[in-house]
Order: C-alpha cells, then structure tokens, then sequence
C-alpha cells in the first residue's frame, strides 16, 4: 500500500476540474506530497492529508492531526489550528474526500468490473448471488462491499463484518485498491440511500447498476427527512451505471427508468419481472421474466426467460434452484443471474455459482422436534415483513405465526408503523423486544409500534429481553406453527446508549433454545 500517494498540485486541478475548490494556500517550507490520507485525527502518519469532515467535527481534531504529522487539511472553511500547513478550501468536503481518496488510491474503479444494488429490500441477498456466480468463473476473485460482509481479498483475514452498507468514500476506495492488489477483478456492492446523501460514493460509476425497488423506509430525523429525497439518493445509482438493470414491478418505475434515460441509451437498460405482471402503461418492453416452479423449506426452484432480442443475446434462460427459501428471492435470484449474463456467464455457470448461496441471518431455518419452524431474518421493515409472512401463509397451509421483533431507536423512525400493520396483517402472536435501541427507551418504542396492532387480531407481549422472547416464542409454538425472529440477522451487538454490547445473535440463541426445549422433552418422556 506504501506506494500510494498525492501532490498538493494534484490535489488542486481534481478539486478545480470539478468546480470545488474556493480557495487554497499553500506554505512553501511544507512537502507538497501527501503519503497518507485520513479523516480520523487518530489515524495519522507523516506527510498525512487530513479531511475536517462531518456533522461532529471540531478544529482540536485538526490540532491534533496537525500534531501528528498531518500536513495538509480539507475544509469547508479555514481554521487557525491549521496554521502552518497546506489549506484546501472547498465547497463540499465530503465530494471533496471522494475525488481526493479515489485519486489517492489510484483509481482502483478502473482495475476492477464494479456492479451495484440499491432497493428497499434484496440487496444483501442479490449481492451475495451475483457473487457467488461471479466466483464460479473468476476463481473467486469477486470483491465484497455489504451491509453484512466485507471481501477484500481470497484469505480468511481479507472477510470482515461490516459496519456500514455502504463504508465512508475513504475507506471505500482504500478497501478496492486492496481487493485490486489482492487480484480480485470483480467487485459487487451494496448501495445505500446514505451513500448518496452523504456523497461516499460521488465520482464513481459502475459497469452495472441495479434497482429493486422502493417502499418507504430510511425516513427521520437522522436520515432523509422525506420519501422524495430517498427516491432521489437512490436514483443517482441508475444515473452513475453504465448497463441499468431494473425491476419492472418496482413502485415509482417511471422515475426509476427515466433518471436510468438521463445517462444510458434505452440500450443497455434491461428489464425484468415476473411472469404474470402486467403493466398496460409501460411503453418498454419487459426483457426477462421469471416464474416459480417450486419452493419448500429447503430450497426455491424457478424459470427464468429471456423475452425481448436484446436478452435472447444473453445464454442464461433455463431452470435454477436456490438453497434460500421465499418466493422474493426469485426476484433477488433473477436480478443477479441478469448480472452474471451481462458480465459474460451462461446458464450452467450461473445455476451452478447461485445453488448453494446462503447469507448469514437471511431465511436461515432451524427445525425443531415439537416446537414448529424457526426462521431468523435479517426482515426490519414493512415490506421485508410482509413478503416473508405472506410467503409464510400462503406456503404453510395458513400455520400460526409467531413473530419476535424489534424497532431501532434514533433511526428509521418510519417503520414502526409498518411492523404495526405487518403484525396486524399476517401475525397471529407477536414478542414485542429490544433492537438496537440506541440513546431511546425500548419500552417506549415496544409501546409505539403495540399502540397501531389491531389487538382483536393479534395477541401481543412485550418482553424488552431479546433472549427471554425468543425463548418464549419458541416454547409456546406448536409442531405446525412457524416462529419468525426478524430484524437483526447475524448481527452480534445489541446498540445502547452509543455502545456496542455484545449480543450472542439471533441464531444462536434460537438454537440453544430448541435444543434445551428438546432435552427437557426427552426427560419427561
């Protein structure tokens, strides 16, 4: 990595060439090349660029930078603690840190074939399939940037869990240098709404562009603060792709395929949905469709065809089995095969690569002797929610559906409502309980989303103990209901107060559960 680096004079024309810059002074008797770039004042080497960026900045953290070796810093205005070094004076320091990290870095976007997801729900788990296609023709150098893992690289140590969807534009282009120095010629992403609400990923264009679909969600006072700004965030992704892949059912289509119009020929914007929709209005023709053959609580089988010239162009038509159940991850399934088409697969490598994905926290079932179907999803709001109950009721023969969730504190403010008319719809019990409360009272937020439940419908407990609800759940199901533990997938930490307190995940405590249930059982018989 030592070999990464940037003059001030580079600095300075990237900055102008993109009308950011108002002002620069620059000391003589200062090095003008930087050999370390950083936004953290406690991540600083010699000759380091420092970015005074976010809502939580304050100029000690620029002493301190200075202190360390930083000599030259990014601002959206000067601060006499930067006395004495270099100064960029920009318009936007976090447009800024994305033109300067990416140059920094070298570019790594050019090394690499990059494809992107954005949607409501689906990203993670069309991430993962795309991947696992991928590999099955590179040898396993696809790179890996999503809400649950990090792949940089083929080694154990290059797999991380992530701490954002989509990582800070710094740390974004520090993280595809490594995958390109590691030999990994693909990179498949997740991208938020944030990322584009907070520029992390401003300058970048991708070989593919995804779209899944859009439902509210991501709305409050630390996120967008309404459904128009979030649509907006997550259309930049169509008008940075060059190929624009979208779901043809999604909500919102006809702005989703014109903000795709604004930067791609009609050409390469590709289509898909499932067989039997209908859509009199759309004046496009649908390019591929999928329909479901069968699905258990093992795997998914569907067909996937190519309907228009332009997807006849592309090997991949045929049948594909997935080992992750629910009839949305045929939709999540086709997207990514779509993907593998147009980066150069066929059918055989695509259905062999997609066969046996699985994602950590996602539709992961537990079979239990006498205590019905235990499934922990990643599902946190409504429309995650709904997709995987209604799949419940409509697969199972109508079983009783128990479900354990929580609400986050201090973000997506918006979903509690939806899980009240989620659970309303579809759940017969629900455990109302703790997730990632943050600096709120999970009581208050059990109590907000139990004020919208139709109680004649739904028998509701609030138990704030996440393990003691699970454990409830599952002891009261019967050998035919279904007990669904959502929201937190593999997540490992329970968020309170500003601290991470460790959290065994849902999985685990799921099956320490059904196996303590199990032995009991054996006792008395």
């Amino acid at each position: 990595m030592s070999e990464s680096s940037i003059t001030l004079n580079t600095c300075i024309l990237i900055l102008k060439e993109h009308h950011l810059l108002k002002s620069s002074a620059v000391q003589d008797a200062v090095p003008t090349k930087m050999d370390y770039i950083s936004y953290d004042s406690r991540d600083i080497k010699t000759n380091t660029l420092f970015f005074c960026k976010g809502a939580g900045f304050r100029p000690t953290y620029l002493s301190m930078a200075k202190e360390n070796g930083a000599i030259c810093y990014v601002a959206e205005q000067p601060y006499p603690e930067g006395k004495g070094m270099h100064a960029l004076i920009v318009r936007d320091v976090s447009k800024a840190m994305a033109l300067l990290s990416a140059a920094f870095f070298r570019f790594p976007q050019d090394d690499l074939y990059v494809v992107a997801f954005t949607g409501t729900k689906g990203k993670t788990t069309s991430a993962y399939f795309l991947k696992g296609m991928l590999d099955e023709i590179n040898g396993g150098r696809t790179a890996l940037i999503s809400s649950v893992d990090d792949v940089v690289g083929p080694k154990p140590e290059d797999r991380f869990k992530s701490s954002l969807t989509t990582p800070e534009s710094l740390d974004l282009f520090r993280d595809m240098r490594t995958a390109v120095d590691n030999g990994m010629t693909h990179l498949v992403m997740e991208v938020s709404s944030q990322a584009y609400k907070k520029n992390r990923v401003f300058g970048l264009t991708y070989d593919l562009g995804f779209f899944l679909n859009i439902t509210p969600d991501h709305i409050g006072p630390n996120e967008h603060p309404n459904f128009a700004d979030y649509l907006h965030c997550k259309l930049q992704l169509m008008v940075n792709s060059r190929k624009c892949i979208i779901n043809a059912m999604s909500d919102h289509f006809d702005e989703i395929y014109a903000a795709a119009t604004t930067t791609t020929n009609p050409d390469s914007i590709y289509l898909f949905s499932s067989n039997d929709f209908e859509n009199p209005n759309l004046k496009q023709p649908i390019d591929f469709r999928f329909q479901s053959v069968e699905t258990d609580m093992v795997e998914t089988k569907f067909k996937l065809f190519c309907a228009s010239e332009k997807a006849k162009k592309l090997p991949i038509a045929g049948a594909y089995t997935l080992q992750m159940i629910g009839d949305f991850n045929e939709m999540n399934g086709t997207a990514a095969i779509i993907g593998a088409g147009l980066a150069g697969e066929n059918h055989d490598q695509c259905a062999k690569g997609i066969r046996h994905v699985t994602i950590p926290g996602r539709m992961e079932a537990l079979p239990s002797d006498g205590h019905g179907t235990v499934i922990v999803d990643y599902a946190h709001n409504k429309a995650s929610m709904m997709a995987l109950m209604s799949f419940m009721k409509k697969e199972f023969n109508n079983p009783k559906i128990i479900v354990v969730v929580g609400a986050p504190g201090d973000k997506g403010v918006s979903r509690r409502p939806g899980f009240s008319e989620s659970l309303t719809a579809y759940a017969d019990k629900a455990f109302l309980t703790t997730d990632d409360p943050g600096f709120e009272d999970p009581q208050d937020i059990a109590e907000e989303i139990d004020a919208g439940i139709d109680h004649t419908k739904v028998d509701v407990t609030i138990e704030l103990d996440r393990e003691k609800a699970i454990h409830d759940a599952i002891a009261m199901a019967n050998k035919d209901d279904i007990v669904l533990i959502c929201g937190k997938g593999a997540d490992p930490f329970q968020k309170i107060r500003g601290v991470d307190t460790p959290y065994p995940t849902d999985i685990k405590v799921a099956e320490r559960v059904i196996n303590e249930l199990e032995k009991d059982a054996d006792k008395e018989n």
